[in-house]
């Protein structure tokens, strides 16, 4: 037993050096940054445009990810870090939650959460969650495993769910890597079922988009019900390829991963003669190793004109970069249901003057009052930015 505990550890021992030893090279050759990484998580000089102003709506949370407005009007956010679900009431409308009230605790790593007929449907690790509050006193007291079934994490965690108009539910789920051929067809996709409402289990799972390598933030268009996502490229391919994606997804469509990325980059590994054609091709593009995860089109009544129906995309920063980039909340313009310019800074100041993150975007949603909610999973905080009146 003694030589089997030296062993495992010896084994640890050499996982260490051998990530530090790549680290440490990959830095040499400019491949990488450590900007999320160095120093200490503050409230971030966030920049916006004449008009907006922000402020810190809640902080003290731990890695908090996706959010959504309940049917009561309040912002409910998934803490990951702390694994439960939050709301974040505001009775008197100051732009500063009054508390952070537990919903729900002891979940698997949570990242995203949609009020759907009734239910919170929450996304784990390992697969769906749904919570009910059974007395109206605000606690979550029913809890139904849906699906656990999703395979161990690999190189992405996060799962993310999404209902459409007819009442399927959709999870998306990242690669186990960088780049190589999965095992699960769930993985590097997004997976279809049936509605549960009033199910069990879930049932009637079919795949309903693939080639994705790590498809984090979902969003349904309220103009025409069509799903759209933010997509993270593959790393190690340089500065400034492939550039992330935003897609609208068509169902049954293959969007490329491993073998050919932002619709028109041959793999160099997993490439091939023809990779590229017929693949899904994107609407958005950004800046390589932004990494853009939640995403929202405004539909509050509080922004001026111009701004109504726009996309907004949290970039949550670049370590695969020589230079980093990223750390923001971006803009894309909107015009009958596409986009119709290009791509803006909207709110920037993450990444401070000495080089280094305060804090990452993770998601944005609008709130009831109009304003935009920011969640910053390395300083904790939730952010609000609003138009003046």
């Amino acid at each position: 037993m003694r030589g089997r505990k030296w062993l495992a550890g010896l084994l640890g021992v050499v996982l260490i050096c051998v990530v530090t030893a790549v680290a440490i090279y990959l830095y040499a050759r400019q491949r990488v940054n450590f900007a999320g990484m160095l120093g200490d998580a503050a409230v971030a000089n966030i920049t916006v445009p004449d008009g907006f102003v922000v402020q810190v709506f809640a902080d003290g949370l731990s890695g908090p990810r996706f959010m959504a407005v309940g049917p009561d009007g309040i912002l409910y956010v998934a803490d990951r870090g702390n694994d439960r679900i939050v709301a974040l009431p505001d009775a008197n409308g100051d732009g500063q939650a009054d508390e952070v009230r537990v919903v729900a605790d002891g979940l698997n790593n949570p990242h995203n959460l949609v009020y759907h007929e009734g239910a919170w449907y929450v996304a784990v690790t390992d697969g769906v969650v749904r919570l009910v509050d059974e007395d109206g006193d605000g606690l979550a007291e029913s809890r139904t495993t849906l699906i656990d079934s999703y395979t161990p994490p690999g190189q992405h965690s996060s799962r993310t769910i999404a209902f459409l108009p007819d009442g399927r539910l959709l999870i998306s789920a990242g690669s186990t890597c960088n780049v190589c051929a999965e095992e699960d067809s769930r993985r590097a996709a997004i997976t279809s079922y049936d509605s549960p409402v009033g199910q069990d289990q879930l049932t009637g799972e079919a795949l309903y988009a693939s080639g994705l390598r790590n498809a984090v933030g979902l969003a349904v268009q309220p103009e025409t019900g069509q799903l759209w996502v933010t997509n993270n490229g593959r790393d190690l391919l340089g500065d400034d390829i492939p550039p992330e994606t935003v897609y609208r997804i068509e169902e049954g469509t293959n969007y490329g991963w491993p073998s050919c990325h932002s619709g028109t980059i041959v793999d160099p590994e997993f490439g091939f003669a023809g990779a590229c054609d017929n693949v899904g091709q994107p609407v958005v593009t950004i800046q390589a190793h932004s990494a853009p995860l939640g995403l929202v089109f405004y539909t509050g009544n509080t922004f001026p004109a111009e701004y109504q129906g726009d996309l907004f995309v949290a970039l949550h920063g670049s370590w695969n970069r020589s230079v980093p980039t990223g750390y923001k909340v971006v803009r894309v313009p909107m015009a009958n249901g596409a986009p119709a310019g290009p791509v803006e800074d909207f709110a920037t100041g993450w990444l401070n003057s000495d080089g280094n993150a305060d804090g990452r975007p993770v998601d944005i949603v609008v709130g009831a009052d109009g304003a935009l909610y920011v969640s910053d999973d390395k300083g904790g905080f939730i952010y609000r930015i609003y138009a003046q009146p």
